[in-house]
């Protein structure tokens, strides 16, 4: 709503105040002609009412201009409040068109970023799930050829339990085990299989070593069948016991007749070595069955597992390796004493080059001091040239200016 002016304030005060003087005037008017209706008539009653629309029309006319006045300045403002409002609106809208544009440019400018951003995302996140994949097919691939082992390696397992559940079989696989712990530990000369003794014997490895050792037999022997029984988890207690006795009688029964068939006075050693093929049996037997151990070491029979095996091989090689390095001390010494006789040759030709040597190094600080004399000798025949130069010098500027006194010259240089 349009604020007034001034003057349109000043014509309100003036219309107000108008109304009052007219109310007043009425009032006057109707008081006084009633106390002077008696007095003045219809004459004056006729000159009030005149004078009264006279006045009265005049006040309408100037209530009437003063009215279209205002009414023109308020059309005169509401004119320019449109203008002004229109003249905001058309800015304002200049103003966010280009607020808009630019917020679609930003807007569109960060769309792009984010689609580059996020295309590049997921092709790295492609990329990666493929490696993954890739990973994921080459260690399922790993798996699966682990699993084939692991069938094969069951197969392998199948057929072992068969092959060791044969007595022959066993035998044969004990057999093979220390011909191969023998082959990769001694030479071929220490060792002979399935030798045939003096008393019709077939020994499974005759080793032989120096003396007083001699020969040492080795038997292998594997009894398996009750010790499976032994931890037979299906079998009763009372079964298992007898199977624990049975297993120490089965070994027992292995040591008499290794004893019986492999140790003969004067041809094979005092002692004969029986050989188990599995390291569980040889472990059994020294932890809880000490009495058999007992018993096998009273009969002369040694008893060894592959491991055990290998360190009793390993010091006969020892051994064998030292007697040979014995029987070749001659030659070690005839060796040892040419290599005398050259380091004494040697050391008297290194004597005489030290004395040639040494006779150089005299020579050469002889040399040195003849140098040096010879050098000081230059140095001094140059300083005497040099004198000789300066005198000639101070001779010929003598010529040009006044004679200088020249000191006497002895008759004798």
């Amino acid at each position: 709503m349009p604020q007034l002016t001034q003057a349109d304030t000043l014509l309100a005060g003036l219309l107000a105040a108008v109304l009052v003087l007219l109310v007043w005037l009425l009032v006057r008017s109707y008081t006084g002609g009633r106390k002077l209706t008696a007095q003045l008539g219809d004459e004056l009653s006729e000159l009030m009412e005149q004078q009264l629309g006279a006045q009265h029309r005049e006040l309408l006319r100037d209530l009437h201009e003063g009215l279209a006045r205002q009414t023109d300045r308020i059309g005169e403002h509401a004119r320019a409040d449109r203008e002004l409002l229109q003249r905001g609106l058309t800015g304002a809208s200049l103003q966010l068109s280009r607020g808009m544009k630019v917020l679609v440019q930003s807007v569109d400018g960060r769309l792009d970023t984010l689609s580059g951003q996020v295309n590049q995302r997921l092709d790295e996140g492609f990329r990666k799930t493929n490696e993954t994949f890739a990973s994921v097919m080459a260690r399922l691939a790993t798996i699966d050829e682990a699993q084939k082992k692991i069938d094969g390696l069951t197969t392998n397992v199948v057929s072992l339990q068969e092959l060791l559940g044969d007595k022959r079989a066993r035998g044969a696989f004990g057999e093979v085990q220390l011909e191969a712990l023998v082959q990769n530990m001694l030479p071929p000369d220490a060792y002979a299989f399935q030798a045939v003794l003096p008393n019709n014997t077939r020994v499974d490895c005759l080793l032989t070593l120096p003396a007083p050792t001699g020969k040492v037999a080795v038997d292998a022997k594997f009894p398996l069948e009750n010790y499976h029984r032994m931890f037979d988890s299906d079998a009763a207690e009372l079964d298992r016991r007898a199977a624990q006795q049975a297993f120490r009688t089965d070994v027992k029964r292995h040591v008499d007749a290794i004893a019986s068939k492999y140790i003969l006075p004067g041809i094979t050693s005092d002692g004969a070595v029986m050989f188990l093929p599995a390291e569980a049996v040889f472990a059994e037997l020294h932890a809880y069955h000490p009495e058999v151990v007992a018993y096998a070491q009273a009969k002369r029979v040694w008893i060894v597992s592959p491991t055990t095996l290998m360190a009793v091989l390993n010091t006969a090689r020892a051994v064998l390796k030292d007697v040979e390095t014995r029987k070749q001390v001659h030659v070690i010494q005839d060796a040892l004493g040419k290599l005398a006789k050259d380091f004494r040759r040697f050391d008297e030709r290194m004597a005489a080059l030290a004395r040639h040597i040494e006779q150089a190094s005299r020579d050469v600080q002889e040399v040195q001091t003849s140098s040096r004399k010879i050098t000081a000798h230059f140095h001094k025949i140059e300083s005497v040239q040099l004198e000789d130069d300066e005198l000639e010098d101070l001779a010929s500027e003598g010529s040009a200016g006044p004679a200088l006194p020249l000191p006497p010259t002895d008759a004798r240089i």
